[in-house]
C-alpha cells in the first residue's frame, strides 16, 4: 500500500483527510474573498482533491443533516411579527409573481432541455431559483435527476448572481433612489454564553421536527421542518437567538463538504455547453426578476430597489445584506424571499415528481416503441 494511498483507509482516516482538505478550502476561499466561502470553498477543495488516483474521502450523512438544521433554525427565526405583517397584506403579489417566476424559469428549462440535450426534469431542477445547499439535498432524493449538473448549474447562478447583483444595485439605474449606507453591516452581537439554555430548547425541537419531517417524507426534511417549527416557536412561543456568523460558517462547512464529494464531473458530458447554458440562464435569471419587480413597484409603490432585492434570485442573507447597504426597505425583500423560499419546498416538489413520473413514461413508450419495431424486422 502506497504512503498516500487513502482508499484502503479505515473511514476514520478518510474522515480526518477530508476535514483536513475542506478547511484548507474554506481559509483559502476566505483569504481570496469568494462569496459564500465555507459553503464553496469546501466544496471545491474536495471536488478536485477526490479527483486524484488512490484518494477516497468519507463526509458522514449527519453531518450534512446537521448544517442543515442549523441553517434551517436560522432562517426560521427571521420569521417575526413584522415579516408576517408584510406577507399577508402582499400575499396576492408574493403568490402571483413567484408563481410567474417559477413558470418563467420551468420555460427557460424547456429551452435549455431542448438546446443542450439534458434532460428535462434536471434541467428544471437546475433552474428553480432556490437555495444552493437546499436545492441540490432535494436533488439527491429524486431518483433520475443527474446531481452534478444541477449543482453546477446552482454553483454558477449563485457566483453570477452574487458578483452581477451589486454591480446592478450600485448602477445608474438605481442611483436617485439611493442613499449609501453605511460600509459597516450591523450584526447582532450574541455571545456563546447568552445561549444557554434556551437554544437547548431549539436544538431539541427543531432535531425531532427533522426527524418527524423525514418520517412523513417532507422534501429536504432536515431544512424545511426546522425552518417551520422555528417560525412558529419564534412567533408565538419564544423569541430565537440568532446565531453568531462562526456557527453558519461551521453549518456551511457541514453542508459544503458533502455536495463536494457527490460531485463526479467526470460523468458530466459536453462540458463547454454546459458551462455557457449555466452562465446565461443565471444572467436570464437576473433579467427576470428585473422586470417582474417592475409590476411589484408599481402595484405597491415600492422603491424599485427594494422590488428588485425582493425578487432577486440569490440567498436571503445575501439579499439582506445588500438591502441593509442600500437603505432598501429590509422587512419587505425579507418578506419575500421567505415566501419564494417556503414556495418552492413545498409547491415545487410535487411538480417535479409530476414531471420525472411522465419523463420515466415517455422514456417507456419509446423503449416499448423501438422494441416492437426491432421485433417486426426480425419476423
Amino acid at each position: 500500500m502506497k504512503k498516500w494511498d487513502l482508499s484502503n483507509q479505515s473511514r476514520t482516516i478518510q474522515f480526518i483527510a477530508a476535514i483536513i482538505t475542506a478547511c484548507f478550502g474554506g481559509w483559502l476561499f476566505h483569504l481570496i474573498k469568494v462569496p459564500i466561502p465555507w459553503l464553496l470553498g469546501p466544496m471545491a477543495a474536495l471536488l478536485i482533491a477526490s479527483r486524484f488516483k488512490n484518494v477516497t474521502f468519507y463526509w458522514p450523512v449527519a453531518m450534512r443533516d446537521t448544517g442543515l438544521i442549523i441553517v434551517g433554525y436560522s432562517i426560521g427565526i427571521s420569521f417575526t411579527k413584522s415579516s408576517l405583517s408584510d406577507i399577508i397584506s402582499h400575499l396576492p403579489s408574493m403568490l402571483i409573481l413567484t408563481t410567474l417566476i417559477v413558470l418563467a424559469c420551468a420555460g427557460m428549462a424547456f429551452v435549455i432541455s431542448k438546446w443542450s440535450g439534458i434532460d428535462y426534469p434536471t434541467a428544471l431542477t437546475s433552474s428553480i431559483p432556490g437555495g444552493l445547499s437546499q436545492i441540490v439535498i432535494f436533488a439527491e432524493e429524486m431518483k433520475g435527476i443527474d446531481l452534478t449538473i444541477v449543482t453546477f448549474f446552482h454553483v454558477t447562478r449563485v457566483l453570477v448572481v452574487v458578483f452581477l447583483l451589486p454591480f446592478v444595485v450600485f448602477s445608474p439605474i438605481f442611483l436617485k433612489e439611493r442613499t449609501m449606507g453605511s460600509a459597516e453591516i450591523v450584526k447582532n452581537s450574541i455571545q456563546w454564553n447568552q445561549f444557554f439554555p434556551d437554544i437547548l430548547f431549539f436544538a431539541v425541537i427543531c432535531l425531532l421536527a427533522a426527524i418527524i419531517g423525514k418520517k412523513i417524507k417532507l422534501p429536504a426534511p432536515y431544512f424545511l421542518a426546522p425552518v417551520m417549527v422555528a417560525a412558529l416557536l419564534n412567533l408565538f412561543v419564544l423569541k430565537g437567538l440568532p446565531l453568531p456568523s462562526s456557527l453558519l460558517n461551521l453549518a456551511q462547512f457541514m453542508v459544503g463538504g458533502y455536495i463536494g464529494l457527490l460531485l463526479k464531473p467526470e460523468k458530466m458530458k459536453s462540458k463547454k455547453k454546459i458551462i455557457s447554458f449555466a452562465l446565461i440562464s443565471g444572467i436570464i435569471m437576473v433579467g427576470i426578476t428585473m422586470a417582474f419587480s417592475l409590476l411589484l413597484t408599481k402595484t405597491y409603490h415600492l422603491s424599485t430597489i427594494t422590488g428588485f432585492l425582493s425578487l432577486a434570485p440569490g440567498g436571503m442573507d445575501q439579499m439582506g445584506i445588500i438591502a441593509h447597504e442600500v437603505n432598501a426597505d429590509l422587512s419587505t425583500v425579507t418578506s419575500y424571499q421567505l415566501f419564494r423560499m417556503l414556495y418552492i419546498y413545498i409547491a415545487v416538489p410535487p411538480l417535479l415528481r409530476l414531471v420525472l413520473k411522465l419523463s420515466i413514461r415517455k422514456k417507456q413508450q419509446i423503449i416499448n416503441v423501438h422494441g416492437v419495431q426491432r421485433k417486426e424486422e426480425i419476423e
